[in-house]
């Protein structure tokens, strides 16, 4: 029996070491071919072990210093903001659709899960977002469309409150006389902890990977956040790739690492969520391993 059980968790093992490496390999596969010269990376195509190092994809960002800065504290600000602001209007709509004494409960539950369904389409939200709302070139732009309030972000809270949350809890602490507010920000919310860390490591995500509102609704470089400062970046290096500033651009763009640097933008921005993961894998984890259980 011993002997059986050291067999399986050495196999278990070696296929948990063997599922690690393949999912390293594409994350590694990325950093050596934005050390690339661009040149090595032309000619033979990506490697592990580059024929030569080459720091020019990163030494060319590092030329618009001054932009990538101001784009990383834009990120930050709108990632920070973006979550906060959606995590307590996600929990403050679905505490309540999570109580089965709430009035019309049916009706609002409905309400939210039509629009996971069914939306007015790219035009008609284009034009109220900024002909009626006014937000374009504004901060916030790049926090209230199609990013802030989730749908299904309100399912999952909605459904770990009524599955986790005992009713004799609360009907305990309304016996003391406690509010609707000192239950949810005393009692459930403590006790949620996992599921809220879940969700806010996913939108927080959203916000930190988000480049399509910075795409429809911001013009002005000043606004710009990491994800469309690069992708801006990727299509002037297009851009002079091609010749089609005339003149000595196609010279430029000999010099130019057009190919590492698609590969030095994607470990720019993925390398700080990757940094922050660590922090809430616990929560996480535990988060969906409740979901899954419970679901």
């Amino acid at each position: 029996m011993v002997g059986e059980k050291k067999t399986f968790q050495v196999v278990a093992n070696i296929i948990m070491f063997l599922l690690l490496i393949i999912c390293l390999f594409p994350f590694i596969l990325l950093v050596t071919s934005s050390l690339t010269e661009e040149s090595t990376l032309i000619r033979d195509g990506y490697a592990l072990i580059p024929k030569k190092w080459s720091l020019g994809s990163y030494t060319y960002m590092l030329g618009q210093g001054d932009k990538i800065v101001r784009a990383y504290g834009i990120t930050i600000l709108v990632t920070f903001v973006g979550t906060v602001a959606s995590m307590l209007l996600t929990i403050l709509m679905a505490y309540p659709l999570s109580r089965k004494d709430l009035p019309f409960r049916n009706a609002f539950a409905f309400y939210v899960f039509f629009t996971m369904l069914f939306n007015g389409g790219l035009v008609p939200t284009y034009i109220m977002w900024t002909r009626y709302l006014g937000i374009k070139n504004t901060i916030w732009a790049l926090i209230i469309p199609s990013l802030l309030l989730n749908a299904f972000y309100i399912i999952m809270m909605r459904t770990y409150f009524s599955m986790n949350i005992p009713d004799a809890v609360i009907e305990a602490a309304r016996i003391d006389g406690a509010g609707e507010f000192r239950i949810l920000f005393g009692i459930v919310l403590p006790m949620s902890l996992p599921m809220i860390a879940t969700l806010g490591l996913l939108v927080g995500l959203g916000y930190w990977n988000d480049w399509k509102n910075g795409l429809y609704y911001i013009t002005e470089t000043e606004l710009f956040s990491v994800q469309n400062m690069l992708n801006n970046m990727l299509q002037d290096v297009r851009f002079l790739a091609s010749g089609g500033a005339g003149g000595n651009a196609s010279e430029i763009a000999a010099n130019m690492p057009s190919v590492g640097i698609k590969m030095a933008i994607a470990v720019v921005g993925a390398l700080p969520v990757m940094v922050i993961y660590p922090f809430f894998q616990q929560y996480f984890v535990k988060g969906i391993t409740i979901g899954a259980v419970k679901g």
